[in-house]
């Protein structure tokens, strides 16, 4: 979409000037009208016009969705009037700010171009396999798109349901305060070497380790009741509501990264303390300590910040001291203090080795 003058209308064009407006070769719009579920029939002045809303308006939002300026190419459905429509609508009855409206087409733009890539390029072309000779994928595809799409359609609704229905229970559960300041416990785990690997592995096997390392990663995160924030090739970032929970997913993936030949040597850094949250991700100095921390682990270790070392402390997962402990006392993990060393952008730090007891 663009603010560009105002176009000429007219009636509906033919499938050959629509494939033309935009070129895209006729299979391609088959597969576009297949999915959208509709044909094309407004340039984008005509569907912001038809959604009552301005050009700009429509630009904002459909820029920050994530797609490209198209012109005035008759290229737009009904689905795009309704959602231009949907939009604005929420901004009318006051129900989200007009920037707060562009962050919510921004990050689910940002979010399900992602998922949609993933699906195309692993999951669909893993299907895809001409029968015959002369077939083209995109051939394949066709009736495969119309026999899944409904399926995984639910599929992410019913997802994205489960994960707002447990986002909302967190922010129920805290009190006012945590919900403006939250304090989480924030890990990176990094892949040792991977630079050198880039060099030296052909793209298909440092493809397969990329995956197979976040996948683990993920899984663990998952399993122990932590929550994946980003994936970054050689690193992940998660984060924890409590900081025993995050010790636990450290430990983890050490020891599960550890028994495979296959995967390189992994380090960990971990923090805990206030931190924002926005559009899914987080910031501040908390997460720039633990990607501190992350940077100088020793291989296969994890090493945590002082208010994490504190907190496991409080809650009886670690003794504060080992002189404190008995033959009795049942703690989960061990703290070893490091050496306290100048930390670039944060001063000098006390960084502290985490074990598993016994």
């Amino acid at each position: 979409m663009t603010a560009d003058d105002e176009p000429r209308t007219g009636g509906a064009s033919t499938p050959e000037e629509r494939s033309e407006a935009v070129g895209a070769n006729p299979l391609a719009l088959r597969l576009e009208q297949l999915i959208l579920g509709a044909d094309r029939r407004y340039t984008p002045f005509q569907a912001a016009r038809s959604a009552g809303v301005s050009m700009e308006l429509a630009s904002r939002f459909w820029r920050a969705m994530g797609f490209a300026d198209i012109g005035q190419a008759k290229a737009l459905t009904e689905a795009d009037v309704l959602a231009l429509r949907r939009l604005s609508g929420l901004v009318e009855a006051g129900l989200l700010s007009e920037s707060m409206a562009v962050q919510v087409a921004r990050s689910t733009g940002q979010t399900t171009a992602r998922l949609a890539d993933w699906q195309t390029d692993s999951f669909l072309e893993g299907l895809t396999e001409p029968p015959e000779p002369g077939m083209t994928r995109a051939e394949v595809a066709y009736p495969l798109v119309e026999l899944l799409l409904p399926e995984l359609e639910e599929f992410l609704v019913y997802v994205w349901r489960r994960q707002l229905a447990a986002a909302t229970s967190r922010v129920a559960q805290a009190d006012d305060e945590e919900a403006v300041d939250r304090r989480l416990a924030v890990g990176f785990a990094d892949l040792v070497g991977f630079t050198r690997l880039t060099r030296r592995l052909e793209e298909e096997e440092l493809g397969e380790l990329v995956e197979a390392f976040e996948t683990t990663s993920a899984d663990l995160v998952a399993a122990h009741g932590g929550r994946l924030i980003k994936t970054l090739g050689d690193e992940v970032l998660f984060v924890a509501d409590d900081p025993g929970v995050a010790a636990e997913i450290g430990l983890r993936m050490i020891e599960t990264l550890t028994g495979d030949e296959t995967m390189p040597a992994l380090r960990v850094g971990m923090s805990f303390g206030t931190v924002t949250t926005r559009m899914g991700d987080v910031f501040g100095t908390t997460v720039n300590l633990a990607s501190r921390l992350t940077s100088i682990a020793p291989r296969d270790a994890v090493l945590v910040d002082g208010s994490l070392a504190q907190a496991l402390g409080e809650s009886g997962d670690a003794p504060v001291s080992e002189a404190e402990v008995d033959e009795d006392d049942k703690y989960r993990f061990a703290l070893q203090p490091m050496w306290r060393r100048p930390v670039r952008g944060l001063g000098v730090v006390e960084p502290w080795l985490l074990t598993r007891r016994g």
